[in-house]
């Protein structure tokens, strides 16, 4: 699939596409996908001043954002992996072009497609603002609305850190990205976005493996202006629980959508990567790599705090489909759900299916409770190496063991929980 990316003014007739897309404002063509409109604006009235490249990070997340809705697996040769060309407009082309290679290795990882990208001039870059404002914190963290960002950023204001929130504005979510900070701190600084991508006759649902990459964008806008900067580089922290990091397919036939890869070390090794090379200077930090989510909560270093807030928190990969209510039986309802068992608290969320003992096709029966009793037993019986196959053989990893150790700690967490519901 051929896709041309740029702003206003940007001579796509000049590329023959199948889709060209608009960044930045919205087109008066309708054929035209569109993404970003409203960001230059929110940089403008924040005052921040991004460098050029991290302008043209941006302008390559937006693009990747809008290709992975745009791509229908189901019409690739083989029912999943797509094939993407893809011309983005940036500010330093000569320079992306040295880039291409780690970057589309990254990408391939990510969405588990094939990724081909390719630069062009006539990329945007907003005026300086004048004067520009410095965010009084020391480092960011990326803000979902999730449990374990929430955790994250709690243990963050408990150590003493000045953080500064990084969210995408995700439907259902809005109110608690900006409720969970102010709990957390009356001072800390947020900064919140959204891509807003539109892309006529995208795939439906859209594909949510390439989201992250808009969160790392926000982030980089951002590094240039904090007043504490640590050195030379902007700390990122990415507060994921190691067991969905890694998220291993719990079946053979779970390779595909149902094993993202957003904050898998490997992933994120290679926007580190990114990053380094173009100077943007910003450092991820994983600091729960190697925790379980139910780890997280037990460990959460003010617990009366998120006591307060943790059920009020998003993990449900269906939530607006089941109108911003959590499902309970999805894999990530599941993990959450098993993260509460562990705790040792009330679990507060209201789960549309909250009885799993239920033998029926809707409880116990359905295919994710099912993958991981699946699972859990294949675990067993094969050990946790080669229950993992290759899972870990691709990431940059010196001392691989402890990886082992959290996932294997994951499926017990997992266990747990679903012999107390009575799912053998």
């Amino acid at each position: 699939m051929k896709i041309v990316c740029g702003p206003k003014g940007f001579y796509f007739d000049d590329h023959k596409s199948n889709l060209d897309v608009q960044l930045y404002s919205i087109p008066d063509n309708k054929k035209f996908a569109y993404a970003g409109h409203g960001i230059a604006e929110v940089v403008r009235k924040r005052k921040i001043n991004p460098s050029s490249r991290s302008w043209d990070f941006l302008s390559i997340a937006l693009s990747v954002v809008c290709a992975d809705t745009a791509g229908h697996r189901k019409q690739s040769p083989d029912g999943w992996t797509r094939e993407f060309d893809l011309t983005i407009a940036v500010i330093d082309p000569d320079f992306w072009r040295s880039q291409a290679e780690t970057i589309q290795k990254t990408l391939n990882f990510l969405t588990t497609d094939r990724w081909h990208i390719s630069f062009s001039e006539g990329g945007f870059y907003p005026k300086p603002p004048k004067p520009e404002k410095k965010f009084d914190a020391d480092c960011l963290t990326l803000f979902s609305g999730g449990m374990d960002s929430l955790i994250g950023a709690i243990n963050l204001i408990k150590d003493g850190r000045k953080p500064v929130t990084i969210s995408q504005v995700v439907q259902g979510d809005q109110a608690k990205q900006k409720l969970f900070p102010q709990k957390i701190h009356s001072d800390i600084e947020s900064l919140v976005m959204s891509h807003k991508a539109k892309v006529p006759n995208g795939e439906t649902p859209a594909s949510q493996r390439s989201r992250s990459i808009a969160f790392l964008a926000y982030a980089a806008l951002a590094t240039s202006s904090l007043k504490n900067r640590n050195g030379s580089n902007t700390e990122l922290v990415v507060s994921e629980n190691g067991f969905i990091s890694l998220n291993t397919p719990l079946t053979p036939m779970r390779v595909g959508s149902l094993s993202t890869r957003t904050t898998h070390p490997t992933y994120l090794s290679g926007i580190q990567e990114i990053f380094d090379s173009a100077d943007i200077g910003l450092k991820i930090d994983t600091p729960y790599a190697l925790k379980t989510k139910g780890e997280m909560l037990s460990e959460c270093k003010n617990q009366s705090l998120i006591k307060e807030l943790a059920h009020q928190s998003t993990s449900c990969g269906r939530f607006l489909l089941f109108k911003k209510t959590h499902c309970g039986r999805c894999v990530p309802c599941l993990v959450r759900r098993s993260a509460f068992h562990k705790w040792g608290e009330v679990d507060r969320t209201t789960y549309v299916y909250k009885n799993l003992g239920k033998k029926d096709s809707e409880n116990s029966g359905f295919d994710d409770v099912r993958a991981v009793a699946m699972a859990i037993i294949q675990e067993k019986d094969l050990g946790i190496r080669r229950w993992m196959g290759a899972g870990l053989s691709s990431a940059p990893i010196s001392n691989i063991q402890p990886y082992y150790d959290i996932a294997q700690r994951g499926l017990k967490e997992l266990d747990d929980f679903l012999k107390a519901q009575g799912v053998a």
